[in-house]
């Protein structure tokens, strides 16, 4: 497994299993466990995808059947805008311990920038306080867009290691992408496959018989060479082993200029700029 180096000397695995829209349950359970046992490392999961009990179990039990130890693994949970404020992010932060039955988080983010800029400080400001009291590993944003980054920088003192965005070939988000790089904070991808809409495109398709791979593993090796951590969802078995199998291909500068061609400016999420938490 590729790993990524965040700016402060630590490191995640570039490819993670993520289990948006998964049910809590026996499957995002079996899941978890079977992408640990296929080599995964990284598991990304949110206080508001109501699964982190499952995704605790499986851990568990995938930790002990793949024969490693929980140190082995990075696990990154999510902080929801309820949860936002003074005094309300600690608490917020031990609830998810105690789901997934874990010590530690390996990445803890703010799951979106929100509409109150002040509200955001305060809660980058308790992120940073659970961050210098060694109680995660790493602290980091997620949908925050340029804007809302700026003021980040500007009035707070840990910079975000990660910014976690909707990120596919209908939606590159150029701009992002080149200002991230140049503040050295990581893009990880979230429904790079686009809930499987983006594999019956045509490109893709092409290029999938081009190089003799799938249509999902052109899209992550896509995320790969773009520099991109990327958490593809599944709970099927083959996929997600198919998921994690793209070490072993690369794609042509043709082929991901003919990828990156694709945008569209389509999301599937909703906007950053206006999201208050209402789904």
């Amino acid at each position: 497994m590729r790993e990524v180096e965040f700016h402060n000397g630590n490191t995640m695995p570039q490819i993670g299993l993520g289990v948006f829209r998964v049910e809590d349950g026996e499957d995002c359970k079996n899941a978890v466990k079977h992408a640990i046992v296929s080599g995964y490392r990284s598991i990304d999961t949110a206080m508001i995808y109501k699964n982190e009990k499952s995704v605790g179990e499986g851990i568990k039990e995938g930790i002990k059947e793949a024969g490693i130890d929980r140190s082995d693994l990075f696990v990154t949970s999510k902080l929801w805008l309820d949860d936002y404020g003074l005094g309300n992010v600690e608490k917020a932060y031990d609830t998810s311990l105690e789901n997934l039955q874990l010590d530690y988080l390996d990445l803890y983010l703010m799951h979106w920038p929100g509409t109150d800029e002040d509200l955001m400080i305060e809660t980058w400001h308790e992120m940073e306080h659970l961050y210098n009291n060694d109680r995660v590993k790493n602290i980091g944003v997620s949908n925050f867009m340029v804007s809302h980054l700026e003021t980040l920088l500007q009035r707070t003192d840990v910079k975000p290691v990660i910014n976690q965005v909707e990120y596919h070939p209908y939606l590159v988000q150029n701009d992002l992408k080149l200002y991230l790089d140049s503040r050295k904070i990581i893009m990880e991808s979230w429904s790079p496959l686009m809930n499987a809409k983006i594999l019956d495109d045509e490109t893709i398709k092409e290029i999938a018989e081009e190089t003799g791979k799938s249509p999902a593993q052109v899209v992550i090796r896509w995320n790969i060479e773009n520099g991109l951590v990327t958490i593809p969802k599944s709970v099927t078995p083959d996929r997600i082993e198919e998921n994690i199998d793209v070490f072993g291909f690369s794609l042509s500068k043709t082929q991901i200029s003919r990828i990156n061609q694709l945008n569209k400016n389509e999301r599937n999420g909703p906007d950053p700029a206006t999201f208050t938490g209402n789904r």
